[in-house]
Order: structure tokens, then C-alpha cells, then sequence
């Protein structure tokens, strides 16, 4: 049995869906979406079986993308839920066949709170289509199914149609990147939109020494600090520069190393620093990669330190 051909003939069956749904687009859609536009309240997404389990994840898709919206089961909407529907709202229904039992038991409910119900259904002459004030046609030659009864070709039909929804919601509301960002603010887009330096950065316990430190005490303040370099400060606790432990590693192995010089005789003068602690992290990280360092000290204008950002932070809570 050759499981890739059957692989791709399943994709190609129902990519052939896609395609010829998207050339059948009607003004019943179009409709769909300025109701959902125009809506007050809440878009409710309902369905049974397959139909629910895709009406739950539309639900999602809206609710990421600007339009509130969330899936209610029709045997619970039976059994008191019905009470959270109003005519604010808008009701997305979704049945293949149009019959099915659970939703159609609900349908009569609906009209009488005169809320707007958009149908997504095969068939217009069903239950569903009409009750519905909009109807989105899921009409499929083939399911993906040898058996062509397993709901397949349908189901991915149905899900894309309602991100064509979303997406036409999203374009007409100019929703933006940041906008998607506030509704997933601990994703990636959300991090590198909305976290800053000022919140990533260390500003308790650092390792500051004064200019004339001798290397073997600022070998003791390298290994407490925990950060593998430490910052040095002139008399008006000014930053002028910086030691790294690979600085002393390097030292090491001069002919005239000694513990007792100076740190300043093995450090790096003048280092790169941050004065806005207010920028995005990421940028930040596009600082730190271009400069080629691990260690971003931020100061205020006078260089006085009030706090370092290590590329290891940033990593760590997946700013990128």
C-alpha cells in the first residue's frame, strides 16, 4: 500500500474543495460578515459533533483576532445556557447537513430573541438555512473519505471558511500586528511588541567596583555577581568600564599578569551602553547581536548605571 500516494490524494481532494469554494463566494457571505461587523455584543459560535469540535476552534480564531466571540454547545444552550444569548449578539450555526437535532431544537429559541443567525450548512432548503438570516454555503463533490462519508473535505471547507470570516473582520478593522499582540501577550509577537528593557533588565545586587580595584578583588566580585563580568565606576560612580571573565582568562596568560594591578589594565574601556530603558527588549537584542557582546549595561544620561541586560535573560523568556 503506498501511503504517500494516498496522502496526496487526500490534499489534493481537499485542496480541490478549497478551490472551488473560493470561486463560489456569494453575497449571503458577504452579508455574514457586515452582520458580524455591525454586531453589539458577541458572536456565538454553535454546532454538534465535527461541526462543533470546528465551530469551538472558529470561536477561538475570532476571539484572537478582535471580534469577541466563544462556542456554546447547543445541549447546553437546551438546558439553560440559551440565557447568555441576547440580541446584541450575532449566532454562528453550523451543520453540515442542516438537520441536525441538538441545533435545530435551539433555532426557534434563537428567532424569538430576533437575534441575526448566519448558517453555515450544504443545504439551503434545510432546517438550518431557513432560519437563517445569512447563508454560507459548505458544499463539497467528494469527501476526502475512501468511503466518502467520514466527514473530511467538509470539515476543512467549514474551517476555512471561517478564517475567510475572520480575516475579512480582521481587514475591515484594520487589525494590526500590536493589535493581535494584546490579544496573545505571552506569545512570541506579544514579547517582542510589548516587553522592555526596564522589565527584563537586573538592577539589584550588581557587581560595581571602583577604578582602582585591584584584579584579584574584582576576581572575587566576578564570581558573587553571577554575570561573569563586572562594571567599573570612576569617583562619581560614572561607568567607564568593564571587565569580563574572559578578560582574565586573556590576562593570564601575559608574561606580567599580576593580582595585584589594576583592573583597569584589563579592561575595556568606554563600553557600549543603553540610555532608555523604555525601549522593546527585542530591539535591544538586535543591539546586543550587532555590537557582538552578551552584557548591555543601561545608564541615564550621565552614565550612571541603573541596571544591565544579559543576552541570556532575554533568550531565556523568548525574546528573539
Amino acid at each position: 500500500m503506498n501511503y504517500k500516494e494516498i496522502a496526496q490524494e487526500t490534499l489534493n481532494i481537499e485542496a480541490l474543495t478549497l478551490l472551488d469554494a473560493s470561486k463560489n463566494i456569494t453575497d449571503d457571505f458577504v452579508r455574514a460578515v457586515e452582520t458580524i461587523l455591525a454586531c453589539k455584543g458577541k458572536l456565538i459560535v454553535t454546532g454538534v459533533g465535527k461541526s462543533g469540535l470546528i465551530g469551538a476552534k472558529i470561536a477561538a480564531t475570532f476571539a484572537s483576532t478582535g471580534t469577541p466571540s466563544f462556542f456554546l454547545h447547543p445541549t447546553e444552550a437546551l438546558h439553560g445556557d440559551l440565557g447568555v444569548i441576547s440580541r446584541d449578539d450575532v449566532v454562528l450555526a453550523i451543520s453540515y447537513s442542516g438537520e441536525s437535532e441538538e441545533l435545530s431544537s435551539i433555532l426557534p429559541h434563537v428567532r424569538r430573541f430576533e437575534t441575526p443567525l448566519i448558517g453555515m450548512t450544504r443545504d439551503r432548503n434545510s432546517t438550518l438555512a431557513k432560519y437563517s438570516d445569512a447563508v454560507i454555503d459548505v458544499v463539497v463533490k467528494k469527501e476526502a473519505c475512501p468511503l466518502d462519508s467520514a466527514p473530511t473535505s467538509s470539515t476543512t471547507l467549514t474551517l476555512a471558511l471561517g478564517d475567510a470570516l475572520a480575516v475579512c473582520l480582521m481587514r475591515a478593522r484594520g487589525f494590526q500586528k500590536s493589535d493581535f499582540a494584546s490579544f496573545h501577550p505571552g506569545g512570541a509577537l506579544g514579547k517582542k511588541l510589548f516587553i522592555k528593557v526596564k522589565d527584563l533588565m537586573r538592577q539589584d545586587n550588581l557587581p560595581i567596583i571602583k577604578k582602582d580595584t585591584k584584579v584579584k578583588d574584582a576576581i572575587v566580585e566576578i564570581s558573587q555577581g553571577r554575570l561573569g563580568t563586572v562594571l567599573i565606576v570612576d569617583d562619581k560612580n560614572k561607568l567607564i568600564a568593564l571587565v569580563s571573565d574572559g578578560d582574565i582568562r586573556r590576562a593570564l596568560l601575559e608574561d606580567d599578569f599580576s593580582l595585584e594591578d589594576n583592573i583597569l589594565k584589563y579592561a575595556t574601556m568606554s563600553p557600549k551602553t543603553l540610555d532608555d530603558e523604555d525601549i522593546l527588549a527585542s530591539e535591544a537584542l538586535v543591539l546586543i547581536e550587532e555590537m557582538k557582546i552578551q552584557l548591555l549595561v543601561v545608564t541615564n544620561k550621565n552614565k550612571k548605571i541603573k541596571g544591565v541586560l544579559h543576552i541570556h535573560t532575554l533568550i531565556e523568556k523568548g525574546i528573539s
